[in-house]
């Protein structure tokens, strides 16, 4: 029973792991471009909230000047989360240029299934690009 309730107060770290594996998974099965990305922002968020979990310590305080210099405080590092901060500006800077880089192939090859994109591909003479 003591191990149980050890596993279920590690709760965050199963769910970030678990967010983590199914992003992968997407990342790996799916041929849709748009699946894809919902797949890289959820292995994004899985990482967020990994790294928001290991920062916070149970019965940790803001790190806050303290005039008493109170030596037996214990402090929450704030650093992760100002990281994870600046992780989710860039995950929504890059999610935006992935939709617009799909809506042009969409506008282009009439699809955004990466296998019919392929075979586009291969029927397409390619090689006045490589000679420019």
């Amino acid at each position: 029973m003591h191990y149980f309730m050890n596993i279920l107060s590690n709760y965050p770290y199963i769910f970030a792991v678990a967010m983590i594996i199914i992003g992968i998974y997407i990342l790996m099965i799916e041929k849709n471009l748009i699946k894809k990305v919902i797949g890289m922002n959820l292995m994004q968020g899985g990482i967020i909230l990994f790294f928001v979990a290991i920062s916070k310590i149970r019965g940790g305080i803001p790190p806050i000047y303290d005039i008493e210099k109170n030596q037996e405080v214990i402090y929450s590092n704030p650093l992760p989360h100002v990281l994870m901060l600046t992780a989710i500006v860039v995950g929504v800077a890059v999610t935006a240029v992935a939709c617009a880089l799909i809506y042009i192939i969409y506008k282009n090859y009439g699809t955004i299934n990466e296998a019919e994109l392929s075979i586009i591909n291969e029927k397409e003479d390619n090689d006045h690009i490589l000679t420019d």
